[in-house]
């Protein structure tokens, strides 16, 4: 699907500072996986819904408006995932979020058995699974990822899997690496294999780039930071199973229905993300005559998919009389080059420049990027490679083939001329 050039403008005039840092001036944005730009009306809706000095669970008006929208929110959040049923809830982060549904997990499945994930995953499920595996006396067992793919396949957790599997965890997409990994075909060895087996998934990296599909994938828990998906900081968002959500978790004692939520949330956290789903919506309409609001959305991440990869090709093959990465001899490609998981992002050392110093000349130049470093967020990923470091170039459907052409002219500056003589 082509995004034509009278609508990325449209699009990139929905979202808070497109082209310039309020502290920075003007720069290319190609930090998306560290935190997506936030919607305008993310923005608004904020400043709006911080105002209001009531509370839901109150019998007044103001109170029963919010408790709508929060209902609301749920429901447009049950169409984006396409989860029909389960409960939807919100907690302080993805990390948390993620913390929480792993500890329900293992210390609510049966007694023994193991806890299986990869090594591709963030430390927020591998931290998780280490601790409550210790907890309640499960063994722990991590597939090893395909260091040159940057992704894994059913294939890595067979040898690790057996019928008394009581939990798994399934990484949707590497924010290193930035592959994706087929969620639905990792679950359905787990289940193969141990039908009852409660499988946790992250998928922070992956939301913004739309093409969720939680019916689909046989899964037990599904969690997203809505700050990687055009909202704000300071929420998490988490959807869980019926049968997950049985399990007993933290709560007040006797609060109807075992809620999830501790305390009073945040209905500017509910109301935002129905921002982000009318954005989807609004985007989905431009790729469907549909009315239907999941087709729209559906639409919405067939196309940001489409240009993603328009992007991520013009950066490695080159663009206009530009060359691109594939073809600047001191560059390596983490993944490779002709990788089809690629989603929106590139990931790279450059021989004989310390990434540090890259991502400063790139800033220098009006690029924002970002180092990952071989530390317990991204050491897993790296250290197989022999790596201390990469740099990390991440894009969203709002990012245009110009800014594309800037980054590779200066990347040809730093990268694209021979080792100075005694650099190392």
């Amino acid at each position: 699907m082509e995004i034509e050039p009278g609508l990325i403008e449209e699009i990139r005039s929905r979202f808070a500072h497109v082209d310039s840092c309020p502290f920075d001036g003007p720069r290319v944005f190609f930090e998306n996986a560290g935190g997506a730009l936030t919607l305008n009306t993310v923005v608004a809706k904020s400043a709006e819904m911080a105002a209001i000095p009531d509370n839901q669970g109150r019998s007044n008006p103001a109170s029963h408006a919010l408790q709508s929208i929060i209902d609301e929110a749920k429901r447009d959040t049950r169409v984006f995932f396409n989860a029909p049923e389960g409960q939807i809830f919100v907690g302080e982060s993805g990390t948390e979020l993620l913390f929480r549904l792993i500890s329900a997990a293992c210390l609510g499945s049966r007694e023994g058995g193991r806890i299986v994930g990869s090594s591709l995953e963030h430390p927020a499920t591998r931290s998780a699974c280490d601790r409550w595996s210790h907890q309640t006396g499960k063994n722990y067992f991590v597939a090893a990822h395909d260091p040159d793919s940057g992704s894994v396949d059913p294939e890595a957790y067979l040898p690790h899997l057996t019928e008394d599997t009581r939990v798994a965890t399934i990484l949707h997409t590497s924010p290193v690496t930035g592959m994706s990994v087929d969620v639905a075909a990792i679950a359905g060895a787990i289940r193969a294999v141990a039908p009852d087996c409660f499988i946790i998934v992250d998928g922070i990296q992956h939301a913004a780039h739309g093409r969720l599909d939680i019916d689909s994938y046989g899964i037990d828990g599904y969690v997203i930071s809505p700050y990687k998906v055009f909202s704000r900081h300071g929420y998490g968002l988490a959807w869980v199973s019926d049968r997950l959500a049985a399990l007993p978790h933290d709560h007040l004692l006797d609060a109807p229905n075992a809620p999830w939520e501790l305390g009073t949330r945040d209905a500017g956290a509910y109301a935002t993300f129905s921002e982000v789903v009318r954005y989807f919506e609004w985007l989905g309409g431009h790729f469907t005559a549909s009315a239907d609001p999941r087709a729209r959305i559906q639409a919405a991440g067939e196309a940001i998919h489409s240009h993603e990869k328009r992007l991520t090709d013009a950066m490695l093959f080159g663009t206009g009389n530009l060359k691109g990465l594939a073809d600047m001899p001191r560059v390596q490609i983490i993944g490779g080059v002709d990788n089809p998981r690629r989603e929106g992002l590139v990931s790279m050392v450059v021989d004989g420049e310390t990434s540090e110093d890259v991502v400063t000349r790139l800033r220098e130049s009006g690029i924002r990027v970002h180092t990952r470093k071989a530390d317990h967020y991204s050491g897993n990923i790296l250290r197989p490679l022999g790596l201390a470091s990469c740099i990390r170039v991440s894009m969203c459907h709002y990012n245009t083939e110009h800014e594309v052409a800037q980054f590779l002219a200066a990347m040809h500056d730093i990268a694209d001329a021979p080792i100075a003589k005694g650099h190392d």
